[in-house]
């Protein structure tokens, strides 16, 4: 689906599927693109069609302006995704993602659509809350926290001239979710809550908040694995997915 409103720069299709019975949308991590879950969608490309967020200020969006705020990032992707809705919609973020994800999904259903699940991985509930400051390091800060997580290949990482490209996002996206919430709201859809047991962003307790913002069904799944156990337990994370998927085409 490529439109004037611009959603065909925001949302990335690797494997079309325009007649799938699901779509898939994937919302990045802090300083994450949308080549991150291109495994997601090749595995998951008979199940469903992913659409999959783009952030400006990375790869070939890096000269627009970063959104350094939640809210505006979730009122700019809200209604690009509406025109997802004549059929099943299911929510993944991980990470930050997972908070753009729900506030997307809290301004969606203002609007008459309600995803029919929403998986929020890596992150603590949003009424949950920590004093964090990474955003405010040095670039040597910074970056020592993102390697920590091991969510960038240090490969990449010990490249200068790239780290100066991508390094602006990163800390942007920290800054964003670094100063969001604490927030008591709720979403009328499911949540699956995923969540590494050795994440250093948030406690398995932290991770179950999850459950008093939805007014549906909540499920908390716990893998081993730190903070990108997403990566580590790709399979049985994309087997959740997969589950998730086909149970959203049953209930219609």
């Amino acid at each position: 689906m490529t439109v004037a409103d611009g959603s065909d720069l925001w949302l990335r299709r690797f494997h079309p599927a325009p007649d799938a019975p699901a779509r898939l949308v994937c919302f990045p991590h802090a300083g994450g693109s949308a080549s991150f879950y291109f495994p997601v969608s090749a595995a998951l490309q008979n199940d469903s069609e992913v659409a999959i967020l783009q952030y400006p200020g990375r790869q070939d969006r890096r000269n627009e302006p970063h959104v350094d705020d939640i809210g505006e990032l979730a009122d700019r992707i809200a209604p690009l995704t509406e025109p997802l809705f004549d059929r099943p919609v299911v929510f993944f973020g991980h990470s930050m993602g997972a908070i753009v994800a729900f506030e997307v999904a809290r301004r969606l259903q203002g609007r008459g659509h309600t995803p029919a699940m929403l998986f929020v991985s890596g992150r603590r509930a949003p009424s949950t809350h920590r004093v964090e400051n990474v955003h405010q390091r040095d670039d040597d800060g910074l970056m020592a926290d993102v390697k920590a997580l091991s969510g960038t290949d240090t490969q990449v990482l010990g490249d200068e001239e790239i780290l100066r490209m991508v390094l602006p996002a990163i800390r942007s996206d920290y800054r964003a979710i670094e100063t969001y919430g604490p927030e008591d709201g709720t979403v009328d859809s499911p949540v699956t809550a995923l969540i590494g047991d050795d994440d250093p962003k948030s406690t398995v307790e932290e991770a179950d908040a999850w459950r008093a913002h939805t007014t549906a069904a909540f499920r908390l799944q716990v893998f081993g694995g730190g903070h990108f156990f997403i990566s580590s337990r790709a399979a049985e994370v994309t087997q959740v997915l997969r589950e998730g998927l086909r149970g959203a085409v049953a209930v219609g």
